[in-house]
């Protein structure tokens, strides 16, 4: 996972409407964000509200720090538009270095990622401590449950669910808690993904 820094701590009410079948759930917890400083794994890629420091050398007016909008892009001087989304900061470097060839002979162009404020997943339910989390990309759903603070001594271990939206349509992943205590079927222990909503009832 990554490497974290706390920097500070918003407390609030998060509700989630999750669309099941032909109804949908409503489903409130406490809501936990934290402010972090993260070095974010090699192979992360980038998405909305992540905040960079783009660095050029030996131009003090290039280097900048931006975020990243809700459409996937952000403002450069000289080049404009950016596509960041979905991108390692290693391709998004490089598109930009390309692109300030035309303006800058050489350009030596460095991206870092300051703050990861994309990587969010819910954990929802009969959990010690349910809301939102900012994760890394390598984080599973044991990892998830431990982040909330394991499970409440009534949840329905064998029963939860991992809800996953992908354009109109969801995805359910059932993740037997109980199973993976006694060491069966592990591979159930999948790596979450942005947006994914773990349900304990």
């Amino acid at each position: 996972m990554m490497s974290l820094v706390r920097a500070g701590l918003i407390r609030g009410i998060a509700c989630v409407v999750i669309a099941l079948g032909g109804g949908s759930l409503v489903a409130c917890a406490a809501n936990t964000v934290a402010s972090e400083t993260v070095v974010p794994e090699t192979g992360y890629l980038l998405g909305p509200e992540d905040v960079l420091k783009i660095s050029v050398w030996r131009d003090e007016h290039l280097t900048q720090e931006t975020v990243v909008r809700p459409d996937g892009m952000i403002t450069f001087p000289l080049i404009g538009e950016v596509t960041a989304a979905g991108r390692t900061t290693e391709d998004l470097r490089s598109e930009i270095a390309r692109r300030l060839v035309k303006f800058i002979p050489t350009p030596n162009v460095t991206v870092t990622v300051l703050k990861v404020l994309s990587y969010r997943i819910y954990v929802l339910g009969r959990v010690n401590k349910p809301g939102e989390y900012m994760v890394g990309h390598q984080t599973d759903v044991l990892q998830a449950l431990s982040l909330a603070g394991g499970l409440t001594p009534y949840a329905s271990e064998n029963d939860i669910k991992i809800m996953r939206r992908g354009g109109v349509d969801q995805q359910v992943f059932h993740f037997r808690y109980g199973d993976m205590r006694q060491g069966k079927d592990l591979k159930q222990n999948m790596l979450l993904q942005r947006g994914d909503v773990v349900m304990v009832p």
